[in-house]
């Protein structure tokens, strides 16, 4: 009895599974042939094509955008304003399309206003270096105050020699200022030569690196060309040349 029924069971089961298989071969559905086509949908880049292996993708393009922009160098110079000296470094910035900060003496800029201004105008930054350059830490707290609070007016100060102690740093922060060291001393002043200054430059390079020149103080004729020189080679290599927040 069993076996009479369950035939035309299976023939019935049978009938419907090749009707199934018959729409599934005409219409391209089922559920196996679109798991298999998903992903042409979103694998379409244009680093994925081989014709178009030499060009970079946008990730890769906004990566290097973005190392770019944090390659920054922040190229200083003290004991300006210099009438023949401060206009030669203008110039070879303005050449490279870079800026600078300079840390001026308010006795040089009294005498050479207008470079203080020509300086502001090419989008350069200036700092506080005191008025004439002395040793600050063997000053009594009367001279100190002078020489910190009666200078120029920005938010930056850099210690004459580098010479610095907690007196000192309490004196420029007590005038609403803070203090402005360096990474890389390039020892221009000495005139080592113009590829030394270079190298010294380019060899101190990285990114926020503060870096001290010169344009004041001396003949700087040697530091005009080492700038000139290390920025072409940072250039080259992805640096840009800001100016600190004075």
């Amino acid at each position: 009895m069993w076996t009479k029924v369950r035939l035309p069971i299976v023939l019935a089961i049978g009938a419907a599974v090749a009707i199934w298989s018959l729409h599934a071969a005409v219409s391209g559905g089922g559920t196996k042939a679109s798991a298999a086509q998903a992903p042409h949908s979103v694998k379409v880049t244009p680093s994925a094509s081989p014709s178009s292996s030499n060009t970079p993708s946008t990730a890769a393009t906004t990566k290097s955008v973005e190392q770019a922009k944090g390659k920054v160098v922040y190229l200083t110079f003290d004991d300006g304003p210099d009438p023949v000296w401060t206009p030669q470094v203008l110039a070879v910035l303005a050449k490279h399309n870079a800026h600078a900060t300079f840390f001026e003496l308010a006795e040089h800029a009294d005498a050479h206003p207008d470079l203080v201004d020509e300086v502001r105008a090419a989008g350069n930054a200036i700092g506080n270096h005191s008025i004439s350059h002395p040793k600050l830490t063997k000053l009594s707290p009367a001279q100190l105050h002078h020489q910190v609070a009666n200078g120029m007016q920005t938010k930056c100060f850099r210690p004459p020699y580098g010479a610095t102690n907690p007196r000192v740093k309490a004196e420029i922060k007590r005038d609403g200022m803070q203090q402005v060291l360096w990474d890389v001393d390039t020892n221009d002043w000495k005139r080592p030569g113009a590829a030394t200054i270079a190298n010294r430059i380019v060899a101190g390079a990285r990114p926020g690196a503060i870096i001290l020149m010169h344009d004041g103080g001396g003949n700087r004729s040697q530091t005009v060309a080492g700038v000139d020189q290390a920025l072409t080679k940072l250039a080259a290599r992805g640096y840009g040349f800001a100016t600190l927040s004075c």
